[in-house]
């Protein structure tokens, strides 16, 4: 009963992650866009600061925590399938992604800030990511077996 409870939180935690993964870059785009000092310009610095601190980086960590529980609770068998390191793979780049994203927002309103064709394309990364994942989960396809059921 705890496996399904802990699964149960991860996959909300991992909503609300994916939620605001899909947010973030978009809310920089058009703080960016928008004339310096602004009204809207601030609005989106908020809209971005909020995200970031009351969903983004909590459910990010609640995923984690969430995560690595489940993977614990069925370890070491766990470790045998190629699925699962697939999976690890794409979170890992998930949060790698949150960390650029991140470093990004830091960087506007400077010389340096991302252009916002640079932050519509970066956007899609997170959920293609997440895609795999969750394919990797649900189908575990042939090559992704257990290692020993190919000897």
């Amino acid at each position: 009963m705890l496996f399904e409870w802990v699964r149960a939180f991860h996959i909300i935690f991992v909503i609300a992650w994916m939620a605001g993964m899909l947010m973030f870059p978009r809310l920089m785009v058009y703080r960016i866009e928008a004339e310096p000092g602004g009204e809207t310009d601030l609005m989106m610095a908020k809209a971005i600061d909020r995200l970031k601190k009351i969903i983004l980086t909590p459910s990010m960590i609640g995923t984690w925590i969430l995560g690595l529980t489940l993977a614990g609770l069925q370890w070491p068998h766990i470790m045998g399938f190629g699925w699962f390191h697939l999976k690890l793979a794409m979170v890992i780049g998930i949060s790698a992604m949150h960390g650029v994203f991140v470093g990004m927002n830091k960087k506007i309103g400077t010389e340096k800030a991302p252009k916002p064709k640079t932050l519509r394309m970066m956007n899609e990364i997170p959920f293609l990511l997440a895609i795999v994942a969750v394919i990797a989960v649900v189908v575990q396809p042939f090559w992704l077996i257990h290692t020993s059921d190919i000897d």
